[in-house]
């Protein structure tokens, strides 16, 4: 899980987290986070994600953070979006009308890299690392995010054994223990499927509201 394994996955187009059209759980459960007509949305991880066109089309502008600039580069190239390329601070921007995506660390991320964001789209960020990087992740996630913003997660169940991650399993109580401390967690359902390889698998969406609890440094 350093850098350069997601670049080299990047370098040889071993991509098979990418989905090639835009998430069925996204368009079903996207207005119960009940944002407004412009609500900003941050993408953490979000690789070349057609999901980020469809956030956009709702009115939202969308700020993602990717640590590949291949994967940017070709999310505006292969959409055919002209788009502007410069360094700021610890990353580098990629920019288009209502896209902002930068190349670089999640970690480095600050409040002021990220606001106004008003909700999160998490898909294939929190199943796409360890689980020592989880605790990492929620952890920053909850210092990012004003009170009241939201999140809709996707998560990803299997059994043991089956997959070698990534995507990892995260189940239904380590997402309760990974948030709720600074979280009020709803799961809104589980869809049973298939994942890479035909494997079977459930994916369980949850929707996530900040709450006033404040996470230490």
């Amino acid at each position: 899980m350093e850098h350069k394994f997601w670049n080299d996955r990047w370098e040889l187009n071993q991509i098979g987290f990418h989905q090639e059209e835009i998430n069925t759980y996204l368009e079903s459960h996207w207005q119960e986070l009940g944002l407004g007509d412009n609500a900003p949305v941050f993408v953490p991880l979000c690789g070349k994600s057609l999901d980020m066109l469809w956030l956009r089309e709702q009115g939202h502008a969308v700020l993602g953070i990717e640590l590949s600039e291949i994967a940017l580069a070709q999310f505006f190239t292969e959409n055919q979006l002209p788009f502007t390329r410069q360094q700021q601070g610890d990353f580098v921007c990629f920019q288009a009308e209502q896209l902002r995506l930068l190349a670089g660390d999640f970690f480095k991320l600050t409040p002021a890299d990220i606001a106004p964001i008003d909700a999160v789209y998490d898909r294939a960020s929190l199943i796409a690392l360890p689980p020592e990087m989880r605790v990492d992740y929620a952890h920053h996630m909850a210092r990012l995010l004003p009170e009241g913003a939201h999140i809709l997660l996707i998560s990803l169940e299997y059994e043991d054994g089956m997959l070698k991650g990534p995507p990892f399993c995260v189940r239904e109580a380590e997402v309760q223990q990974l948030f709720s401390e600074w979280f009020d967690v709803t799961r809104k359902g589980r869809f049973e499927g298939v994942w890479a390889k035909k494997k079977p698998a459930t994916e369980v969406v949850y929707t996530l509201t900040r709450n006033s609890a404040y996470p230490e440094a």
